[in-house]
């Protein structure tokens, strides 16, 4: 468990404040705040479901796979029909798909590689390998995704769960004690370098009527 913690920890401290939580720190820190104000402005950013809570909506993806196949093993073939039928039904499939990445993770290929070599048998594990055979190619089929990789998201949470770390609504605050390192090694790096405050761009409405063809 200290392992995978140390993992964990590591992998999510942050990835070059591109994220909301990462980046709100910055421009809150921007302002000359203390590292208290700005990481609070940062963790309220991870609070929002569309980051803080990626991992344990692909858990909670996973976890109803689990059920569909009743007990019996996961196999790619059941994945491809699976997930075409979760697509059909107008949802996606959580932890596919990242926003800027165009490649595997490499956090996420890390968190296999640490699966595989400790918990290969892991029912769960099973399926999320089976999950990572099966969806790319689905996706790329439909033509409508840049990126058919999984994220590190679609992995930890399986992590978690088989190390009986199963309070879902804990996960986020793990994430966010991971995130702190990151941001706040960034806020030191953004006052030895004198950054100015962060000011966002602003547009006339003659730019919008413009874009508008107007």
């Amino acid at each position: 468990f200290k392992e995978v913690t140390r993992l964990y920890l590591m992998l999510h401290a942050d990835h070059e404040g591109g994220n909301v939580s990462a980046h709100t720190t910055h421009l809150v820190g921007s302002a000359l705040s203390d590292p208290y104000y700005s990481y609070a402005a940062g963790v309220c950013g991870l609070a929002g479901p569309l980051h803080g809570l990626a991992n344990q909506e692909c858990l909670a993806w996973l976890k109803e796979v689990m059920v569909a196949l009743n007990g019996k093993e996961p196999t790619k073939e059941f994945v491809v029909d699976y997930v075409q039928k979760t697509l059909k039904s107008g949802k996606v499939v959580p932890g596919f798909g990242h926003a800027v990445l165009r490649q595997p993770d490499p956090r996420y290929m890390l968190e296999r590689e640490f699966a595989l070599k400790h918990c290969k048998d892991d029912p769960l594990f099973k399926l999320v390998d089976c999950v990572f055979q099966a969806v790319p190619p689905t996706l790329e089929k439909t033509g409508k995704v840049k990126n058919p990789y999984p994220n590190v998201d679609a992995h930890s949470g399986q992590l978690m769960y088989f190390y009986n770390l199963k309070q879902e609504n804990y996960y986020t605050v793990v994430f966010a004690v991971s995130r702190s390192m990151g941001v706040m090694a960034q806020y030191i790096w953004s006052r030895a370098l004198g950054l100015p405050i962060e000011r966002p761009k602003s547009i006339g409405l003659d730019v919008l009527a413009k874009a508008a063809g107007l």
